[in-house]
């Protein structure tokens, strides 16, 4: 007899709530974790701002790609897959580091070679804001996972009925905005949602080059104050409360369109 895994009740949930709301309890009961808090939820708005902007572009960039492997020219088909296995044949972190400090000032250089015939004022390297790099970085680094996943998801669709569609009379965008994508939405969804996620923690990442989100604030309270498993603590319970709870909102979201299905 099939087990439903998913009716089961979720023990694993009541104990990570029991543990969050224990260290909820160490906040507000002990000065230093307040302290902690108070210093780090100036970071969150960084951290989710950053989130935010990166994966919206990584969406965008990821669906182009993902529309350039499946396309009729080879030029375009090739140049999207060299783009994509290099990208991510590259650590994060490493990409980061490459754009804040390769890429950026090189692309400044550019600029003011373009600029300065027109007796524009140049650009200087400091006037590329570091959480600027940090965003384009996590843009480009997440844009080549997502472009495999909308990929797949394109290619999930009955072949019958784009066929269909287009014996219908439908131009190429309107059979991708009305057959093609709403169903290839359904498959995608999960594998985004785990993206987000991820992209999430590795924002964190942008705390090698300064940028004053979570980790960072955590990083230099730490230095100062020497409580590094108290201010660790509290950093781990940002993470997993934002992280948590948008999977458990993700999960909520696939369930209604599984409903919708009637599956």
């Amino acid at each position: 007899m099939k087990q439903d895994h998913e009716a089961e009740f979720p023990w694993w949930l009541v104990l990570l709530c029991g543990i969050g709301l224990w260290l909820f309890y160490e906040v507000w009961a002990n000065d230093i974790y307040a302290q902690v808090l108070r210093t780090l939820l100036r970071g969150i708005g960084v951290t989710v701002m950053v989130t935010l902007i990166a994966y919206a572009g990584a969406c965008t960039l990821g669906l182009g790609l993902a529309l350039a492997c499946l396309s009729r020219w080879i030029v375009l088909r090739q140049a999207a897959r060299f783009y994509i296995e290099v990208v991510r044949g590259v650590p994060i972190l490493v990409l980061l580091l490459y754009v804040a400090f390769a890429a950026a000032p090189a692309l400044i250089i550019a600029v003011n070679w373009v600029v300065t015939p027109f007796g524009l004022e140049p650009w200087r390297t400091r006037d590329f804001p570091l959480i600027a790099r940090a965003v384009i970085a996590l843009t480009i680094a997440y844009s080549a996972f997502l472009a495999e996943v909308f990929r797949a998801g394109l290619m999930s669709v009955d072949k019958g009925q784009i066929e269909a569609a287009q014996a219908l009379g439908l131009s190429g965008m309107q059979r991708f905005r009305l057959v093609v994508f709403p169903q290839a939405f359904r498959v995608i969804l999960p594998p985004l949602g785990n993206d987000f996620v991820a992209m999430v923690k590795d924002s964190s990442l942008v705390s090698v080059l300064g940028v004053a989100d979570v980790t960072q604030l955590g990083k230099v309270l730490a230095a100062g104050n020497f409580r590094y498993f108290e201010t660790y603590n509290v950093v781990a319970l940002v993470y997993l409360t934002m992280t948590i709870g948008l999977s458990l909102v993700l999960r909520r979201l696939e369930a209604r369109l599984r409903g919708r299905d009637g599956r």
